[in-house]
C-alpha cells in the first residue's frame, strides 16, 4: 500500500476522486454534505493561517482512502489538525484507517510537531482505540427556519444603548480587515482542547480566509456591532452558504464579543438581527446550523432561546505525539 502526496498543483483528478471517497466514507453523518469546490480549496491550501497537506491510497485508479493534515503557522506550531479522513466503506476492515493515522502521526513529527488534533461523530470509537483522549465535547443544533416564530424571536430583539450594526454580503472590503481581525480575537476566549494556544489572527490571515470564501464556492452574510461613541468594533456574527443556492442549509461561523463590550446582549441582538436579514433575503433557506463546545452554555443558552435544537453530538480528541525513537 502506497500512501501518495497530491501535487496541489499538478492534481490531475486526485482531488474529486478524494472528494468522491470522502462523501463515500461519510455517507452515514447527516446534516449539509461538503461541496467540491469547498473541499478542493481546504484540502489544497488548508484553513486560513494554515498549510495542507492532502495524502491519498490509490488502488486500482481509484482513491479509496485518505486525509488532510492542517498545519498552522501563525500560532500553535507544534499543533497539526486531521481532517477529511476517511476509507471507503467496501474497503474498510484492512488497516487502511490505521495506516492513514500512523501516516499522520509521521508527518506530524517531521515537521517538528507533538499534539494531533481531530474531530468525529460522538459515537465513534477509532479515535479512542488509537490513543486519542477527548479535548472537547461539541454539539451541532439546528434552527429549522421553516417552524421558527418569528414574532416570539422579534420580541427578544434587544436594543443596546450606545451601539449600532454594520452590515454586509460577500468577503469583507479591505478596509474592514483590521476591524475583523480585532473582533476575531474574541474567539479566544471559547473552549479549547488543552494545551492549544490562543489564535493570532493578523489582518493578513483574515485577507487570505475573505478570499477564500468564493474560492470555496460559498456566499456569506455578517453583521458587525460597533460602539458608537468611537466607532469600536465590538462584536461579529457571520452565517455562511452555498453561492450557488444549491441546498437549504446555513452554516453559523463565529459569533463573538469582545470582553469589553459584554454585558450588552449584543451576542443575540447579532444573531437575532442576522436571522431576520437572512430571512429577507434568502428564502430559499431551510435550516441554521451551528457548533458549540457543550461546556459553552453562554452560547448554548442563547441558541436554545432562539430555537436550535440539537442534531448531533461530536468529539475534539487530541493525541500527544512524542517524538520518533525508531532511529
Amino acid at each position: 500500500m502506497e500512501i501518495q502526496r497530491i501535487d496541489a498543483e499538478r492534481p490531475g483528478r486526485l482531488f474529486d476522486d478524494f472528494h468522491d471517497a470522502f462523501l463515500a466514507a461519510s455517507a452515514d453523518v447527516p446534516g449539509p454534505s461538503f461541496p467540491a469546490a469547498r473541499f478542493r480549496v481546504m484540502a489544497a491550501k488548508g484553513f486560513p493561517g494554515a498549510r495542507a497537506e492532502p495524502w491519498v491510497v490509490v488502488e486500482d485508479g481509484q482513491v479509496v482512502a485518505g486525509y488532510v493534515l492542517a498545519l498552522p503557522t501563525f500560532d500553535n506550531a507544534h499543533a497539526g489538525r486531521l481532517f477529511a479522513f476517511g476509507v471507503r466503506p467496501e474497503r474498510r476492515g484492512r488497516g487502511l484507517g490505521s495506516a492513514l493515522l500512523a501516516h499522520a502521526v509521521g508527518r506530524l513529527r517531521a515537521d517538528g510537531r507533538r499534539l494531533l488534533l481531530a474531530t468525529t461523530p460522538a459515537e465513534g470509537v477509532g479515535a479512542r482505540a488509537h490513543g486519542c483522549t477527548v479535548g472537547v465535547a461539541e454539539a451541532r443544533n439546528v434552527l429549522d427556519l421553516r417552524k421558527a416564530d418569528w414574532d416570539a424571536l422579534e420580541r427578544m430583539l434587544p436594543d443596546p444603548a450606545g451601539y449600532h450594526l454594520e452590515r454586509w454580503t460577500g468577503p469583507a472590503s479591505p478596509e474592514l480587515l483590521p476591524d475583523l481581525a480585532a473582533v476575531m480575537d474574541g474567539m479566544n476566549d471559547a473552549p479549547r482542547v488543552a494545551g492549544v494556544e490562543k489564535i493570532n489572527t493578523p489582518v493578513e490571515r483574515v485577507r487570505v480566509g475573505e478570499r477564500r470564501i468564493p474560492e470555496a464556492g460559498d456566499d456569506c452574510y455578517t453583521i458587525l456591532a460597533r460602539r458608537t461613541s468611537d466607532g469600536a468594533p465590538a462584536g461579529y456574527t457571520r452565517v455562511l452558504l452555498a453561492a450557488d443556492r444549491s441546498d437549504g442549509w446555513g452554516h453559523q461561523g463565529d459569533t463573538t464579543v469582545l470582553r469589553q463590550h459584554r454585558g450588552h446582549r449584543l451576542g443575540l441582538l447579532l444573531k437575532l438581527s442576522n436571522l431576520f436579514w437572512l430571512r429577507e433575503r434568502e428564502p430559499h433557506l431551510d435550516r441554521v446550523i451551528t457548533w458549540n463546545a457543550t461546556s459553552n452554555t453562554h452560547m448554548l443558552a442563547i441558541n436554545e432561546a432562539m430555537g436550535f435544537e440539537l442534531f448531533d453530538t461530536w468529539n475534539e480528541w487530541r493525541l500527544a505525539v512524542g517524538p520518533d525513537r525508531t532511529g
